[in-house]
């Protein structure tokens, strides 16, 4: 489609002011993680539907961070993290963990285990990926993190937790 195909009345022109661009952003579903991390700048988390894979040689996602979240400290300085996406039933997790709500009453609302980074796996969750930091970069408010997948697990049986139009959806599976 060339730009003469659109409708000039569904089009906005640059400069594209932010406010449209979040709603417009509203209408992209994404699954929602629960980021964590543990290490020597200590144990943190966040909510985040910016994740989505990059490449599998290595297999590799790609997670981006707000620099002015309460986790990015900690996030950046461990240089390993979990990305763990949330089933339909854990949608309270997404609130606390992406709400300003103490780190350890985010962890203390579930069970977590550890793999080989020591970052926090959330039991229960859709998949879980251990990834180390392996890249980063900035752009505008956001760090952007290239994370390598260490290890990972899936629950077969899990349904998926989007978000979409600013507020929370449970998806069903085939299972």
């Amino acid at each position: 489609m060339n730009l003469a195909e659109l409708d000039p009345t569904n089009v906005t022109t640059p400069p594209v002011i932010k406010q449209d661009y979040r709603d417009a952003m509203a209408r992209l579903a994404a699954a929602v993680n629960v980021i964590t991390t543990d290490g020597p700048a200590g144990r943190a988390g966040f909510t985040a539907t910016a994740v989505c894979s990059v490449t599998d040689d290595p297999p590799t996602l790609l997670v981006c961070l707000n620099r002015a979240a309460s986790a990015h400290a900690a996030v950046t300085a461990n240089e390993q993290l979990c990305v763990n996406t949330l089933a339909s039933g854990q949608r309270d997790l997404s609130n606390l963990f992406g709400g300003k709500t103490p780190m350890a009453e985010r962890f203390a609302a579930a069970s977590w285990t550890t793999w080989l980074t020591g970052s926090p796996v959330l039991e229960g969750a859709a998949v879980s990926f251990d990834c180390r930091v392996s890249h980063s970069t900035t752009v505008g408010t956001h760090d952007i993190l290239f994370c390598e997948v260490l290890a990972l697990k899936h629950q077969n049986d899990a349904d998926g937790l989007v978000y979409f139009d600013r507020a929370y959806h449970g998806l069903q599976g085939s299972h």
